[in-house]
């Protein structure tokens, strides 16, 4: 794949300002460097980025209905009144679910929790789950990541008895659904500082301002970052303020003393006694905590993050591993139908957006069939397969600069259901409506999508020697982790970089480059790994400079350096 190269720059004040910093944090310049890119500028600013403290999480009652939302769970604690804890079927709902129950499971018995299945109930709040409540004596519901459009469902809940929280995290229409307290950061009348929390990050200030209140510790409440971490990584929302402070701070907790489910899941991927990143929650944990609501049921990760011992967390990770298994073979072949089809029936370089339906995909996968069409052909993806009778459900998913949510907002009038953030979102039509939709999605993305946004770029942090990358610098650089969405591992360029006489071609068919190279500033070669970027061999081993852009990593495997870099593109100097 061919990249453009996006080169950060400075202002000529921003350089002021980064020396300063560097100065007065005695930080290598290029590292305060990367501070500016993240809109961090004075001392005061950058310790409290480098060194995430949960002193400075903000204020829970500043959330809108905040204090509605207490008095109400307090009166049902007084009464003895059941409350059901209901929430998605992905990481992020399950996980919030699982936080929001494990916390007042200690305060009452009269708790249950809910999770609507994928196929018979769809997306969010359902007429299903509220019978259910009606049925078990529920007074009481509490909504993790959903909830916020559920309109017509809350108020069917109030016809029968039932009072509602929301607490959710994703955009509000213009008319809130009339609940007892609808707790979402993203109200237009919200003062809380930061709006980017994680459906489970929204539940961690529910029951911290319960906490609050009640006069119990925070110490008691840190147990639960562990869920926190994993619905941040997983549900791809911004490591920026808050959410930092609890991925942190999560990380450690699921490092040192993660809950019996999750230590469960860390068996089966096999990262017991390593040290678990956000990659690990991206690419391991997440998937077999999603792929219960992708296969069967959502409520089967919760009653796996609820295990209270470990032999009862291994059987359900154990089954929850096979629900992957299943989930990676329906993908790979749903994927390869999808691409069959793309590459025969359609002229791709034409288009600037892709929209595909098969009424005989598997509903639970679209999602991850559409990121991958994304990748592949770096346009827009909506992936549709038959939901019932006479419903179409599917996902979308987005490249950089196009709002994929906004154009699917557009086309609401023709929409049954839908919802999602910028870049992932999720809808349901009428089979009637899809060729109109087709039509109406294609013409926006036409419109909006410039030819270079269908080029994936590289953003370039800094421009560096080999010489700059020091222990030290190593050390300095490790502050800023954790690494996710607006808080990239940094992408370095060196320039005229040689072989030593080490590279070589590794991998399936010989596709990727083990690295072996030096620049003029350094005479101890760096190990690095280049993905997919076999057509520079020949240059390589032939002592031709070339310019590289990568990332740093640990590698405490090497014996000639403990840094390996992770190339991402290289190209003739």
């Amino acid at each position: 794949m061919t990249y453009r190269w996006n080169y950060l720059t400075l202002t000529d004040d921003q350089k002021n300002k980064r020396n300063e910093l560097a100065e007065e944090l005695q930080l290598d310049p290029v590292l305060a460097e990367l501070l500016i890119h993240r809109g961090i500028s004075t001392k005061d600013e950058a310790n409290k980025f480098l060194h995430p403290s949960l002193d400075d999480l903000h204020d829970p009652f500043l959330m809108p209905d905040m204090e509605l939302a207490i008095r109400r769970i307090e009166k049902a604690i007084g009464n003895k009144e059941r409350i059901l804890i209901y929430g998605d079927y992905d990481v992020d709902g399950t996980t919030a679910v699982s936080l929001v129950y494990k916390f007042f499971r200690k305060i009452t018995s009269n708790l249950d929790y809910y999770i609507p299945d994928r196929y018979d109930e769809g997306y969010g709040i359902s007429i299903q789950g509220i019978d259910y409540a009606a049925n078990t004596d529920v007074k009481l519901i509490i909504s993790l990541d959903c909830g916020i459009k559920a309109i017509s469902k809350i108020a069917y809940a109030k016809e029968k008895g039932i009072d509602f929280i929301v607490c959710d995290h994703h955009m509000p229409d213009d008319t809130l659904p009339d609940a007892v307290a609808v707790v979402d950061a993203k109200r237009l009348d919200s003062i809380y500082p930061y709006n980017e929390l994680s459906g489970c990050g929204v539940g961690f200030k529910l029951v911290q301002a319960f906490a609050q209140r009640n006069g119990y510790p925070f110490s008691e409440l840190e147990s639960l970052l562990d869920l926190c971490a994993v619905s941040i990584a997983a549900d791809i929302v911004p490591i920026t303020g808050e959410n930092r402070i609890l991925m942190y701070h999560g990380l450690i907790q699921l490092n040192t003393n993660p809950c019996f489910g999750l230590r469960g899941i860390i068996e089966i991927c096999r990262l017991t006694h390593k040290p678990i990143t956000v990659n690990d929650i991206v690419f391991k944990i997440g998937p077999r905590i999603n792929a219960s609501g992708r296969m069967m049921n959502g409520k089967e990760a919760v009653d796996l993050l609820l295990s209270v011992d470990m032999p009862t967390a291994r059987i359900l990770s154990k089954s929850i591993d096979k629900y992957n298994e299943d989930r990676r073979e329906l993908d790979k072949k749903t994927t390869e139908e999808a691409i069959n089809f793309i590459d025969t029936q359609t002229d791709v370089s034409s288009q600037k957006s892709i929209v595909v339906y098969n009424e005989n995909w598997h509903k639970g996968i679209v999602g991850i069939v559409a990121s991958r069409l994304t990748e592949r052909y770096y346009r827009p993806a909506v992936v549709l397969t038959r939901s019932s009778k006479n419903l179409i459900s599917g996902s979308a998913r987005s490249v950089l600069g196009f709002d994929v949510y906004k154009a699917i907002e557009s086309c609401k009038d023709i929409l049954e259901n839908f919802g999602g953030h910028t870049y992932a979102a999720g809808l349901t039509l009428k089979e009637e409506n899809l060729s109109e939709f087709k039509r109406r999605f294609n013409a926006i993305s036409f419109d909006e999508i410039e030819s270079k946004m269908m080029l994936p770029q590289i953003i370039i942090d800094a421009e560096i020697p080999f010489s700059t990358i020091t222990n030290r610098f190593m050390q300095q650089l490790n502050l800023f982790s954790p690494f996710g969405a607006e808080n990239e591992n940094p992408v370095f360029l060196t320039r005229n970089v040689t072989d030593t006489g080490g590279s070589r071609l590794v991998g399936m068919n010989n596709r990727h480059t083990k690295l072996e190279v030096t620049d003029r500033t350094v005479s101890i070669p760096f190990s690095g790994i280049a993905f997919s970027t076999d057509g520079y061999y020949d240059e390589l081993k032939s002592r031709i400079p070339l310019d590289i852009c990568y990332t740093l990593e640990e590698n405490n495997r090497s014996i000639k350096r403990n840094v390996q870099l992770i190339v991402k593109d290289m190209r003739l100097s």
